[in-house]
């Protein structure tokens, strides 16, 4: 349930035009929810086969257009670009007078706060920096998945309003983050859902060659749990053999995956280092015990641990 404080009428944008400029995960399914929110999308860019699908799967009979026609009618623009392919395309939309006087232009990167809309603003446009904290799929599921998800927002001080009232009509609580912080707050939200998919796929794999027929039903209430309890209590969920000081069960879980799995070594070691750090700080992990543990991971580390293979 949505419990962010609802924004005064006369405070609300009015109903836009939208339209949306790179049809990846992210854009139609936001410019699907404006429309849910009684605003009308008018225009979106595609370029890939895939992407022209994602958009009339989302947005039914908006018409595809380039960019610089996409802001030629529509009020509210998103630019739902790669981080890295931001900057270019707001330059180059500012330098070829595409941008409109009043036309409020809104980037869903992480990375980059409202700072990086300049050539825009010095063309009359109104920036905003609203990131859904959210993986998407490029499906109408994602549309549904806006219920409650917070946003990264960052816009000039007298734009706050029109911003936080924009996510919270997608559905969204609105979370303000200052312009000098984007880029640790984007880290700590790649840290924990990007590298989150990649050590749940290596567990899966690593459960198949263990002969598990389905790790996904085994892993599901274990991982579950495991998020839950961490949201809840921080540290102090930390369990398994590392957290418990067990040298032994951690030196046999190297030699295995170096035997069946040596592309998972580097991260298992790495991820086990951070969590005995993160245990002995917190009284989980006993120091008597943290000392033969750390010998384990630094011996696996420079290959001198007695198992086959090594980690040269």
């Amino acid at each position: 349930m949505n419990t962010t404080p609802q924004p005064d009428p006369k405070d609300r944008p009015a109903r836009l035009t939208i339209g949306v400029v790179g049809a990846g995960r992210v854009g139609p399914a936001l410019a699907a929810a404006l429309q849910l929110a009684g605003h009308r999308p008018v225009a979106v860019s595609a370029v890939s086969d895939t992407s022209r699908r994602r958009a009339a799967q989302l947005l039914p009979d908006v018409p595809v257009m380039p960019p610089a026609e996409v802001l030629q009618r529509a009020d509210l623009v998103l630019l739902t670009v790669p981080d890295d392919a931001l900057p270019d395309l707001v330059t180059g939309l500012a330098d070829t007078g595409s941008v409109r006087p009043g036309q409020l232009l809104v980037h869903t990167s992480g990375r980059y706060g409202a700072r990086v809309l300049d050539p825009a603003l010095r063309a009359g446009a109104l920036p905003l920096a609203l990131h859904p904290a959210m993986t998407f799929t490029g499906t109408p599921v994602d549309v549904q998945r806006l219920a409650g998800c917070s946003f990264g927002v960052t816009a000039p001080e007298e734009l706050r309003l029109a911003a936080e009232a924009l996510v919270i009509e997608m559905g969204g609580e609105p979370e303000w983050i200052a312009e000098e912080n984007r880029p640790l707050y984007h880290a700590a939200l790649a840290l924990g859902a990007n590298h989150l998919v990649t050590l749940v796929a290596q567990s899966l794999e690593l459960l198949r060659a263990a002969g598990v027929a389905a790790p996904d039903r085994m892993l599901g209430p274990l991982l579950g749990a495991a998020l839950d309890n961490a949201l809840r209590s921080g540290d102090a969920a930390l369990t398994g053999p590392v957290a418990r000081g067990d040298a032994g069960t951690v030196a046999a879980h190297v030699t295995e995956l170096r035997r069946h799995a040596p592309q998972t070594v580097a991260g298992y070691l790495a991820m086990a280092r951070a969590t005995a750090d993160r245990a002995l700080a917190h009284g989980l992990l006993k120091p008597e015990l943290a000392e033969d543990l750390l010998g384990v991971l630094a011996d696996a580390t420079d290959g001198t641990d007695g198992t086959e293979g090594d980690a040269r």
